[in-house]
Protein backbone atom coordinates (compact mmCIF):
# COMPACT_ATOMS: atom_id res chain seq x y z
CA UNK A 1 0.00 0.00 0.00
CA UNK A 2 3.25 2.29 0.80
CA UNK A 3 4.66 1.72 -2.12
CA UNK A 4 1.49 2.26 -4.33
CA UNK A 5 1.24 5.49 -2.47
CA UNK A 6 4.47 6.74 -3.44
CA UNK A 7 4.67 5.63 -7.18
CA UNK A 8 0.74 7.49 -7.33
CA UNK A 9 2.17 11.12 -5.64
CA UNK A 10 5.37 10.75 -7.68
CA UNK A 11 3.11 10.93 -10.54
CA UNK A 12 0.66 13.82 -9.63
CA UNK A 13 3.78 15.64 -8.67
CA UNK A 14 5.23 15.22 -12.19
CA UNK A 15 1.79 16.55 -13.76
CA UNK A 16 2.18 19.65 -12.01
CA UNK A 17 3.81 22.66 -13.39
CA UNK A 18 5.54 25.12 -10.93
CA UNK A 19 5.02 28.03 -13.71
CA UNK A 20 1.60 27.15 -14.06
CA UNK A 21 0.66 27.17 -10.39
CA UNK A 22 -0.88 30.29 -8.01
CA UNK A 23 -2.01 31.36 -4.85
CA UNK A 24 -5.74 30.87 -4.52
CA UNK A 25 -7.21 33.35 -1.71
CA UNK A 26 -10.97 31.94 -1.62
CA UNK A 27 -13.21 34.38 -0.46
CA UNK A 28 -15.41 32.12 1.46
CA UNK A 29 -18.66 33.68 0.53
CA UNK A 30 -17.81 37.11 1.85
CA UNK A 31 -17.41 40.46 0.45
CA UNK A 32 -14.64 42.95 0.46
CA UNK A 33 -15.72 44.20 4.27
CA UNK A 34 -15.84 40.06 5.73
CA UNK A 35 -19.59 40.23 5.49
CA UNK A 36 -21.64 37.18 4.63
CA UNK A 37 -23.34 37.39 1.50
CA UNK A 38 -23.07 33.58 0.26
CA UNK A 39 -24.60 31.41 3.06
CA UNK A 40 -22.96 28.10 4.07
CA UNK A 41 -19.41 28.60 2.19
CA UNK A 42 -16.24 28.14 4.12
CA UNK A 43 -13.56 26.33 5.71
CA UNK A 44 -12.50 23.09 3.02
CA UNK A 45 -8.93 22.16 2.05
CA UNK A 46 -6.47 24.35 0.90
CA UNK A 47 -6.35 24.34 -2.97
CA UNK A 48 -3.66 25.89 -5.26
CA UNK A 49 -4.84 27.42 -8.43
CA UNK A 50 -3.90 25.66 -11.73
CA UNK A 51 -3.80 28.37 -14.78
CA UNK A 52 -6.05 26.91 -17.56
CA UNK A 53 -5.55 28.11 -21.25
CA UNK A 54 -9.39 28.80 -21.87
CA UNK A 55 -8.21 30.97 -24.87
CA UNK A 56 -6.27 28.49 -26.93
CA UNK A 57 -4.51 31.12 -29.03
CA UNK A 58 -1.51 29.48 -29.81
CA UNK A 59 -1.96 29.08 -33.48
CA UNK A 60 -0.56 25.91 -35.91
CA UNK A 61 1.36 25.58 -32.89
CA UNK A 62 1.34 21.54 -32.25
CA UNK A 63 1.29 20.75 -28.33
CA UNK A 64 1.41 16.92 -26.97
CA UNK A 65 -0.40 15.83 -24.44
CA UNK A 66 2.21 14.77 -21.28
CA UNK A 67 -0.36 13.90 -18.56
CA UNK A 68 -4.41 14.00 -17.70
CA UNK A 69 -4.74 14.75 -14.07
CA UNK A 70 -7.06 16.07 -11.49
CA UNK A 71 -8.42 19.80 -10.52
CA UNK A 72 -9.20 20.71 -7.07
CA UNK A 73 -11.17 23.78 -8.64
CA UNK A 74 -13.54 22.26 -11.26
CA UNK A 75 -14.88 19.12 -11.56
CA UNK A 76 -13.55 18.58 -14.66
CA UNK A 77 -9.88 16.41 -15.51
CA UNK A 78 -7.11 19.26 -16.75
CA UNK A 79 -4.34 17.93 -19.37
CA UNK A 80 -0.82 19.10 -19.19
CA UNK A 81 0.50 20.07 -22.81
CA UNK A 82 3.91 20.63 -23.90
CA UNK A 83 4.76 22.47 -27.06
CA UNK A 84 7.01 22.48 -29.96
CA UNK A 85 9.30 25.49 -28.71
CA UNK A 86 9.11 24.39 -25.21
CA UNK A 87 5.79 26.54 -23.60
CA UNK A 88 3.47 24.79 -21.59
CA UNK A 89 0.10 24.72 -20.73
CA UNK A 90 -3.01 23.02 -18.75
CA UNK A 91 -6.10 22.74 -20.82
CA UNK A 92 -9.75 21.02 -20.16
CA UNK A 93 -9.59 17.48 -20.88
CA UNK A 94 -12.06 16.38 -23.56
CA UNK A 95 -13.50 12.85 -23.21
CA UNK A 96 -11.31 10.42 -24.96
CA UNK A 97 -8.30 12.43 -24.85
CA UNK A 98 -4.90 10.11 -24.53
CA UNK A 99 -1.61 10.42 -23.56
CA UNK A 100 1.10 11.31 -25.87
CA UNK A 101 -1.55 12.28 -28.13
CA UNK A 102 -0.87 15.92 -30.30
CA UNK A 103 -3.59 19.06 -30.31
CA UNK A 104 -2.94 22.28 -32.52
CA UNK A 105 -5.11 25.30 -32.58
CA UNK A 106 -5.87 27.37 -35.64
CA UNK A 107 -8.48 28.31 -38.38
CA UNK A 108 -7.71 25.24 -40.80
CA UNK A 109 -6.78 22.46 -38.63
CA UNK A 110 -8.63 19.38 -38.51
CA UNK A 111 -12.17 18.07 -36.62
CA UNK A 112 -10.27 16.13 -34.10
CA UNK A 113 -10.79 15.71 -30.23
CA UNK A 114 -8.88 18.68 -28.03
CA UNK A 115 -8.11 21.07 -31.44
CA UNK A 116 -9.56 24.16 -31.31
CA UNK A 117 -10.79 26.04 -34.05
CA UNK A 118 -13.34 29.23 -35.02
CA UNK A 119 -16.81 28.27 -35.27
CA UNK A 120 -17.17 29.11 -38.68
CA UNK A 121 -15.32 26.66 -39.73
CA UNK A 122 -16.41 23.85 -37.86
CA UNK A 123 -19.31 21.20 -39.29
CA UNK A 124 -22.64 21.28 -38.32
CA UNK A 125 -23.68 18.77 -35.32
CA UNK A 126 -20.27 19.25 -33.84
CA UNK A 127 -19.94 18.84 -29.97
CA UNK A 128 -18.03 21.15 -28.56
CA UNK A 129 -17.11 22.90 -25.27
CA UNK A 130 -15.11 26.24 -23.83
CA UNK A 131 -16.66 28.55 -26.15
CA UNK A 132 -16.57 32.07 -26.19
CA UNK A 133 -19.51 33.86 -25.77
CA UNK A 134 -17.80 37.41 -27.55
CA UNK A 135 -14.38 37.05 -29.65
CA UNK A 136 -11.19 37.22 -27.56
CA UNK A 137 -12.66 36.51 -24.30
CA UNK A 138 -11.41 32.78 -23.63
CA UNK A 139 -13.97 30.00 -23.24
CA UNK A 140 -16.97 30.60 -21.42
CA UNK A 141 -19.47 27.85 -22.17
CA UNK A 142 -19.44 23.95 -21.49
CA UNK A 143 -16.23 24.02 -19.28
CA UNK A 144 -18.32 21.72 -16.48
CA UNK A 145 -17.93 18.25 -16.22
CA UNK A 146 -19.75 16.25 -18.84
CA UNK A 147 -20.86 19.34 -20.24
CA UNK A 148 -21.27 19.86 -24.54
CA UNK A 149 -22.62 21.86 -27.07
CA UNK A 150 -23.80 21.06 -30.61
CA UNK A 151 -23.06 23.71 -33.59
CA UNK A 152 -26.64 24.06 -35.29
CA UNK A 153 -26.66 26.33 -38.32
CA UNK A 154 -24.30 29.55 -39.26
CA UNK A 155 -26.44 32.60 -40.31
CA UNK A 156 -25.61 36.45 -40.92
CA UNK A 157 -22.32 35.92 -39.30
CA UNK A 158 -23.64 34.20 -36.13
CA UNK A 159 -23.58 30.34 -35.53
CA UNK A 160 -26.47 28.86 -33.07
CA UNK A 161 -25.38 26.83 -30.35
CA UNK A 162 -27.75 24.12 -28.63
CA UNK A 163 -26.42 24.42 -24.94
CA UNK A 164 -26.69 21.64 -22.32
CA UNK A 165 -29.69 23.40 -20.78
CA UNK A 166 -31.49 23.32 -24.02
CA UNK A 167 -31.23 26.92 -24.30
CA UNK A 168 -30.42 27.49 -28.03
CA UNK A 169 -28.61 30.96 -28.73
CA UNK A 170 -26.39 33.26 -31.44
CA UNK A 171 -23.09 33.50 -30.79
CA UNK A 172 -20.58 35.67 -33.30
CA UNK A 173 -18.68 33.46 -35.44
CA UNK A 174 -15.50 34.09 -35.32
CA UNK A 175 -15.57 32.97 -32.03
CA UNK A 176 -13.24 30.04 -30.61
CA UNK A 177 -14.50 26.43 -29.53
CA UNK A 178 -12.50 23.03 -28.80
CA UNK A 179 -13.85 20.03 -30.59
CA UNK A 180 -15.13 17.25 -28.02
CA UNK A 181 -17.46 16.62 -24.48
CA UNK A 182 -15.59 17.86 -21.61
CA UNK A 183 -14.07 15.03 -19.31
CA UNK A 184 -15.68 12.92 -16.25
CA UNK A 185 -18.97 13.15 -16.80
CA UNK A 186 -19.61 10.94 -14.05
CA UNK A 187 -18.96 13.53 -11.40
CA UNK A 188 -22.94 14.58 -11.40
CA UNK A 189 -23.11 11.05 -10.32
CA UNK A 190 -20.46 10.95 -7.24
CA UNK A 191 -21.60 9.74 -3.56
CA UNK A 192 -20.38 11.92 -0.87
CA UNK A 193 -21.24 9.11 2.01
CA UNK A 194 -20.17 11.48 4.50
CA UNK A 195 -20.70 14.89 5.58
CA UNK A 196 -17.20 15.51 6.37
CA UNK A 197 -16.00 15.11 2.57
CA UNK A 198 -18.55 18.38 1.92
CA UNK A 199 -16.59 20.19 4.47
CA UNK A 200 -13.29 19.33 2.28
CA UNK A 201 -14.97 21.00 -0.74
CA UNK A 202 -15.56 23.99 1.44
CA UNK A 203 -19.66 23.39 1.73
CA UNK A 204 -21.04 24.35 5.52
CA UNK A 205 -24.28 22.98 6.33
CA UNK A 206 -27.71 24.10 5.65
CA UNK A 207 -31.13 23.38 7.53
CA UNK A 208 -34.67 23.64 6.88
CA UNK A 209 -35.86 27.11 6.83
CA UNK A 210 -38.40 25.44 9.48
CA UNK A 211 -35.95 25.04 12.46
CA UNK A 212 -34.66 28.32 12.44
CA UNK A 213 -36.01 30.92 14.65
CA UNK A 214 -38.52 32.65 13.96
CA UNK A 215 -36.28 36.02 13.88
CA UNK A 216 -33.90 34.39 11.34
CA UNK A 217 -36.10 33.24 8.73
CA UNK A 218 -39.73 33.55 7.54
CA UNK A 219 -40.28 30.03 8.04
CA UNK A 220 -39.23 29.37 11.69
CA UNK A 221 -40.85 29.61 14.98
CA UNK A 222 -44.08 27.85 16.02
CA UNK A 223 -44.58 24.71 18.44
CA UNK A 224 -43.35 21.72 16.87
CA UNK A 225 -43.50 20.77 13.45
CA UNK A 226 -45.23 23.62 12.02
CA UNK A 227 -46.26 24.37 8.63
CA UNK A 228 -44.50 27.66 7.03
CA UNK A 229 -47.69 29.76 7.82
CA UNK A 230 -46.94 31.52 4.26
CA UNK A 231 -49.24 31.06 0.78
CA UNK A 232 -45.76 30.40 -0.71
CA UNK A 233 -42.21 29.32 0.77
CA UNK A 234 -39.70 32.23 0.66
CA UNK A 235 -36.24 33.28 0.94
CA UNK A 236 -34.14 34.13 4.54
CA UNK A 237 -35.22 37.47 3.46
CA UNK A 238 -38.77 37.52 2.63
CA UNK A 239 -38.40 37.02 -1.16
CA UNK A 240 -40.70 34.52 -3.46
CA UNK A 241 -38.33 31.07 -2.97
CA UNK A 242 -39.87 28.66 -6.09
CA UNK A 243 -40.07 29.52 -9.54
CA UNK A 244 -39.14 33.58 -8.93
CA UNK A 245 -37.03 34.55 -11.74
CA UNK A 246 -33.24 36.22 -11.02
CA UNK A 247 -32.18 36.79 -14.42
CA UNK A 248 -33.05 40.51 -15.19
CA UNK A 249 -35.77 41.38 -16.90
CA UNK A 250 -33.62 43.50 -19.68
CA UNK A 251 -30.04 41.96 -20.42
CA UNK A 252 -28.05 42.77 -22.92
CA UNK A 253 -27.71 39.51 -23.83
CA UNK A 254 -31.76 38.75 -24.50
CA UNK A 255 -31.30 39.17 -28.44
CA UNK A 256 -28.85 36.45 -28.49
CA UNK A 257 -31.46 33.79 -26.99
CA UNK A 258 -33.98 32.22 -29.23
CA UNK A 259 -34.77 29.67 -26.90
CA UNK A 260 -34.77 29.62 -23.53
CA UNK A 261 -33.43 26.46 -21.66
CA UNK A 262 -33.85 25.26 -18.12
CA UNK A 263 -33.69 27.23 -15.54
Amino acid sequence: MGLNLYFYRSSQNRSQEKGLLKLNHRANGRNHSGVITCRHRGGGHKRIYRKIDFWRKKLNLIGQVQAITYDPNRNANIVLIFYKNGQKSYILAPKGIQISQNIVSGFFVPIKIGNALPLWNIPFGTGVHNVELFPGTGGQLARAAGTNIKVVVRENGFVILRLPSREVRLVPQTCWATVGQVSNADARNTVMRKAGRLRWLGCRPTVRGSVINSVDHPHGGGEGRCPIGHALPLTPWGKPRLGQKTRQSKKYSDTFILRRGKR
